[in-house]
């Protein structure tokens, strides 16, 4: 299964999240779980670093199943507004997938309005 922790500050922003696991809905190379959420994720940091020129601190594994990312706390207030509506964006996607996939993908939004958890 795959998880992904959303983590925020008590303003609700999003400070980054870590995503791992596998989804194991399918064979390797043809599990659509997996390719949907690495799309979603990965779409979504090249867009944060493209469209609103915010570095980001991104660890993953070369296996897959591992990626760990931070925005930084030093953006100007424009590029980090444009950076948090990619990240609600990329959760709303995900959020998808696993309303369709829950069996194979599972979402902890910690601070956010919906599933929260602890």
């Amino acid at each position: 299964m795959i998880t992904l922790r959303v983590d925020r500050e008590s303003d609700g922003r999003i400070t980054g999240f870590l995503m791992q696991g596998h989804a194991g809905s399918g064979p390797h190379g043809f599990d659509l779980v997996c390719a949907g959420a690495s799309a979603v994720s990965f779409g979504a940091l090249n867009a944060v670093e493209e469209l609103a020129d915010v570095e980001l601190s991104v660890r993953q594994s070369p296996d897959g199943g591992f990626l760990l990312c931070s925005l930084p706390a030093g953006s100007d207030q424009g590029d980090r507004a444009k950076a948090q509506l990619i990240m609600e964006a990329m959760l709303v996607s995900m959020r998808t997938i696993e309303e369709s996939y829950g069996k194979y993908i599972h979402i902890i939004d910690k601070g956010g309005t919906d599933h929260v958890e602890t």
